[in-house]
């Protein structure tokens, strides 16, 4: 069944553990929505998540499109799976589809934050559970005064609450990766997402040990992020030492001294 070779430019491994695909569905939180599946590969997940619900899967890789619609044609008639070949990022308006839904995913390291940084912004998925690099996973789950707190840490507080359900080994794969990897869920509130606090994240922690001020300094005023920081106490906190709540405080602030910076960034 695995005499398939793993494409690098997918950042393909196969999960070949039953055990650990039978704690993934496990794992769906139960709800009435529909469930999404990206990369189901050659459809070992698809498989079970078929007996919980119907499933809509997005597969990039033609030939593995062309497995799972053979292997999935009753399924795919009786409107049971939806297979779609195409890159979920390039196809990702708005919204992935026009109806809530949880997501399921085995994702490539390489493309794993941009997957689930763009599902943070579609208002219509409401549930994340995705298998990732461990050391990632963490960054979602990290609390300030952690060192692992970063942007990832501030955006996924900023949507819902994230937690990491179990670690997956190396063998459990084919081909085995370098890394153990995580079962990453997040359960997303009714917080809205702003994709200019997401970039101005990235400019509080563009170096993560130097001091906030110092970062932002490099973007905005030098004496207005000073003057804004001292008024709320940050001004010798570095980036992982300020809380979720506090850096929307300062986003908003910030914005409203230096609103054409952000207008002209969001145009670039």
């Amino acid at each position: 069944m695995y005499n398939i070779k793993a494409k690098k430019k997918y950042g393909q491994n196969f999960l070949k553990d039953e055990t650990v695909v039978e704690q993934i569905v496990q794992s769906i939180p139960n709800t009435k929505n529909a469930l999404v599946e990206i990369g189901p590969g050659l459809g070992d997940l698809t498989k079970k998540l078929l007996k919980v619900k119907g499933v809509v899967a997005f597969e990039v890789d033609v030939d593995l499109y062309e497995i799972l619609t053979k292997n999935f044609q009753d399924e795919i008639d009786n409107s049971k799976l939806k297979l779609i070949n195409r890159d979920v990022l390039e196809g990702w308006d708005k919204n992935l589809i026009d109806t809530n839904y949880d997501l399921v995913a085995n994702l490539p390291y390489y493309i794993a934050t941009k997957i689930i940084s763009r599902a943070f912004r579609d208002s219509n998925c409401k549930n994340i559970l995705v298998m990732i690099q461990r050391e990632v996973a963490v960054k979602f789950c990290a609390n300030v005064n952690q060192k692992e707190f970063s942007t990832l840490s501030v955006l996924a507080q900023s949507v819902g609450e994230a937690e990491i359900v179990f670690d997956i080994p190396p063998e459990a794969f084919y081909p085995p990766p370098k890394v153990t990897s995580s079962i990453l869920k997040i359960s997303k509130s009714e917080l809205s997402y702003d994709e200019d606090f997401e970039k101005f994240l990235r400019v509080c922690f563009i170096q993560p040990r130097k001091k906030l001020s110092k970062n932002l300094s490099t973007k905005y005023s030098k004496d207005i992020v000073f003057e804004i920081l001292e008024n709320l106490n940050l001004e010798t906190l570095r980036p992982h030492q300020v809380t979720t709540p506090m850096y929307h405080q300062l986003y908003k602030i910030l914005k409203g001294r230096i609103d054409g910076e952000f207008k002209s960034e969001k145009r670039g």
